[in-house]
């Protein structure tokens, strides 16, 4: 699991599997680790590389505030410095925010496109679900003691009855620092015309989601032309986690 040289900063990332290759992309809270349940399923046919954001896991970077366009400028960076043209990419919650602008931005880096829990690129969830962004800014004011408040948004309350500590599990330790950079990009609005997205695209919605509205989600399908969307039953926010195997052999059915 070594690092890689670019953009200014040194990425880590963590591969497993042989075949075409897919890009992972977390979400706000997490760093590459939430994909040790996924990228097993898919380890068979592709090439799973699930990376660290700025100021997400092991990865290095300066310490100066980044836009979204930034970070999907560090995945085609990224990309082309592990020596590949192209990759499938799969984003999930913020990743697949900087997924929608990596394909805009750079489309020659990126052949099929997965969005699993998505936000449309151009909003923020003030505009979709105020009550719960407000919600969620005070209970991120002392995650560590509204771990159980955070977890409920997250995931059903039944896969958290049988899986307790599984929302604290995932979350990527920051410093105060780190953590003020990752909430100034979240407040960020940064427009995108998804009807430019040439990718074939498929979004993937939790049914169960308690942290962004399905409807919100499947609404990316109908602006991104040619675009598909499936829906999981009983799958919260985060399908990597909670339901790996359906969700790879979802992944895997669209990318053959």
């Amino acid at each position: 699991m070594p690092h890689v040289a670019h953009n200014g900063i040194e990425t880590f990332y963590a591969a497993h599997g042989d075949g075409p290759p897919i890009m992972l992309i977390h979400g706000a809270e997490a760093d590459h680790g939430m994909f040790d349940r996924l990228a097993p399923h898919l380890a068979s046919g592709f090439r799973c590389i699930a990376c660290d954001q700025r100021d997400s896991g092991s990865t290095r970077n300066p310490a100066d505030e980044y836009p979204i366009e930034q970070l999907a400028d560090d995945v085609a960076g990224f990309i082309t410095a592990l020596g590949l043209s192209r990759a499938h990419v799969f984003g999930t919650s913020l990743g697949s925010v900087i997924a929608q602008h990596l394909a805009v931005r750079h489309p020659q880096r990126v052949d099929r496109l997965v969005l699993s829990s998505a936000i449309r690129a151009g909003q923020v969830m003030t505009d979709f679900a105020p009550e719960t962004a407000a919600r969620l800014a005070t209970l991120r004011a002392d995650p560590i003691a509204n771990t159980d408040a955070l977890a409920a948004h997250f995931f059903p309350a039944a896969y958290l009855k049988d899986h307790p500590g599984i929302f604290a599990s995932l979350r990527s330790p920051r410093t105060p620092e780190q953590s003020a950079r990752r909430a100034s990009l979240l407040r960020r609005r940064y427009e995108l015309d998804l009807s430019t997205i040439a990718s074939p695209t498929l979004v993937l919605v939790g049914a169960e989601d308690g942290l962004i509205p399905p409807a919100h989600s499947l609404s990316i399908a109908d602006a991104i032309p040619g675009a598909t969307s499936r829906v999981l039953d009983g799958v919260g926010h985060v399908g990597s986690v909670q339901a790996p195997t359906e969700t790879a052999r979802i992944i895997q059915e669209f990318l053959k």
